[in-house]
């Protein structure tokens, strides 16, 4: 457990160097051939866990339900995010992760809802979501590094 949320945090700073280093319309451009863009992918794994964590264990969530709902599987960008909303997916790249593991150490997870996940990797506990969760992050990092070799080929 301990190593699987040493390697999100990780990735979750990686992520953060490119919210803070990505010029602005970098960020929100979407790229011929790509139907999302850098926001989005970021915006996207932090509230992944949301749903794959929390909700599969029946808790409430621990951000804000219509950020969920405008970033989970299915959507897309829709216009820009104003700085307030920037911010708050800014910290919550880290504070999410902080709250996981204090949950997880105080045993919250312990009724799990089962769930294949799109790639049909069964998710049976906290922990094969978690495991998952590492894939999924980096799957979207990948996504990243393809919208700014995209981006950049555009100029």
């Amino acid at each position: 457990m301990e190593k699987l949320l040493d390697i999100t945090l990780k990735n979750r700073k990686i992520l953060q160097n490119h919210l803070k280093n990505t010029p602005k319309e970098d960020l929100f451009k979407i790229p011929k051939g790509f139907n999302n863009n850098i926001w989005w992918n970021i915006a996207h794994v932090v509230v992944t866990p949301q749903l794959l964590i929390y909700n599969l264990s029946g808790l409430d969530f621990t951000v804000e339900e219509e950020l969920i709902n405008k970033y989970r599987k299915g959507t897309f960008p829709d216009g820009e995010p104003s700085g307030e909303e920037i911010e708050k997916i800014s910290e919550y790249l880290f504070s999410t992760l902080e709250k996981i593991k204090e949950d997880y150490e105080e045993g919250k997870f312990k009724n799990y809802k089962e769930y294949m996940t799109t790639p049909k990797v069964a998710l049976c506990n906290v922990e094969d979501a978690l495991s998952f969760n590492v894939f999924h992050e980096g799957l979207h990092l990948g996504a990243i590094l393809a919208l700014k070799r995209a981006l950049a080929l555009e100029r």
